[in-house]
């Protein structure tokens, strides 16, 4: 096994991995492998054994590992799927492709102040409902309109 290939070793002659394995290794499902396949989302046509099956690289899972973080920090596919064609193009269009992950961090950073901004009231709930805990004083603590509601006083 080798640490190229996330510990796993090939799985047919030519050295390329089995959309199991790539399902297994991405945490991606077959069926959203084959869907990344259908809306062009990868950067080559993945080529097939003599048998039909689909035999990806190591760089496929690369790109799939790439693609699941842009998801998870809220790119639409639509943009995911701009992205991978302009890598696909080839050269002459960074200058696009930096525009599109300026424009996604700048998203992501917002998002993160807003989650942020969230964490801070969230935070000040817990201390208030720490101290009436420790106080036995939380009865009502968070029922709407309640004066308990508010910053503890300081004693």
């Amino acid at each position: 096994m080798s640490a190229d290939t996330g510990g796993l070793s090939p799985t047919d002659d030519a050295g390329g991995l089995s959309i199991g394995k790539v399902a297994e290794t991405t945490g991606l499902s077959v069926h959203a492998l084959r869907f990344f396949e259908r809306e062009g989302l990868f950067l080559r046509e993945i080529p097939r054994s003599g048998g039909g099956q689909r035999i990806y690289a190591q760089a496929d899972v690369d790109w799939l590992v790439l693609c699941g973080r842009l998801r998870a920090s809220g790119m639409p596919i639509a943009t995911v799927k701009r992205f991978a064609a302009l890598v696909r193009s080839g050269p002459g269009n960074e200058q696009d492709r930096l525009a599109l992950l300026q424009e996604h961090e700048r998203n992501v950073r917002a998002k993160i102040d807003d989650l942020s901004s969230c964490l801070d009231v969230i935070h000040n709930k817990v201390v208030i409902y720490e101290q009436h805990v420790r106080e036995g004083t939380a009865a009502g603590v968070w029922a709407p309109g309640n004066p308990l509601d508010a910053a503890p006083s300081h004693r």
